[in-house]
């Protein structure tokens, strides 16, 4: 199913959905107009559940990603909440939207930095929308292919039984480069979600699921699911090899 810019907003907001709270209406407020910048393009929406927890995986090649994926997390009736950097609560006011609206800050490197999945894991078993870029930060490959993600997605998935959906995101970076930091609203470009089938996970749960070798397996397996709808946005073949930035 696709649903791109044909979609009336204020019918959508008529809409039942999850309620989030003032700091989510506030930033649907600064997020709809600017992020109105791309034409969306929605296939297999449908599969996100519209209530119940769920773990959203996508890949990050913008850092207007986070705007974007809210927004369409948000037109699925579903308020969502990010994992994102630590800094981010001492910005000038985003601090305070991030914060207000629920979403999960992360301390990398420090001894607090378990704190941040403690408390995905409790946001996902109260029956929220979490979403994570498995890679951590934005591919610094120049042609957008994701690069080699972290664990902590894999250990998510493991020790919670929500739906665990791979989604593909393509052309934040055409309007906003996260490689070469360039700016090209104009023209407009289209910005595509492909939503994949929610993964089966349960072959990994049984024994340890915090095993090394088993987390990178499915956290392997988690980028392999995105990158094979990320190929099918572009209908180009991935490279053999992820880029092993991790930068």
């Amino acid at each position: 199913m696709a649903w791109d810019d044909t979609c009336d907003f204020e019918e959508d907001q008529l809409a039942r959905r999850e309620k989030g709270g003032i700091w989510v209406g506030i930033a649907a407020a600064l997020f709809y107009p600017a992020t109105a910048i791309g034409k969306r393009v929605y296939r297999n929406a449908e599969r996100i559940p519209r209530e119940g927890g769920a773990l959203l995986l996508l890949n990050h090649v913008s850092h207007m990603d986070p705007a974007v994926d809210a927004v369409f997390v948000h037109r699925q009736k579903r308020v969502p909440r990010f994992l994102g950097k630590e800094s981010l609560t001492r910005a000038p006011l985003f601090g305070k939207i991030f914060v207000g609206a629920g979403q999960i800050p992360v301390s990398r490197g420090s001894a607090a930095a378990g704190d941040s999945l403690k408390a995905a894991h409790q946001a996902l078993a109260d029956g929220k929308v979490v979403v994570i870029y498995p890679e951590g930060t934005i591919t610094k490959d120049p042609d957008g292919w994701p690069k080699k993600p972290f664990t902590g997605a894999a250990r998510l998935a493991l020790e919670t039984d929500v739906p665990v959906i791979p989604i593909a995101r393509w052309g934040t970076n055409h309007i906003f480069n996260g490689y070469t930091k360039k700016f090209t609203p104009f023209p407009r470009k289209k910005i595509t979600h492909l939503v994949g089938e929610p993964m089966d996970l349960s072959a990994y749960k049984d024994g340890s699921t915090r095993s090394a070798s088993k987390l990178r397996e499915v956290t392997d397996l988690m980028m392999t699911e995105i990158t094979a709808l990320l190929a099918e946005i572009r209908q180009e073949e991935p490279p053999a090899k992820k880029p092993e930035d991790d930068a």
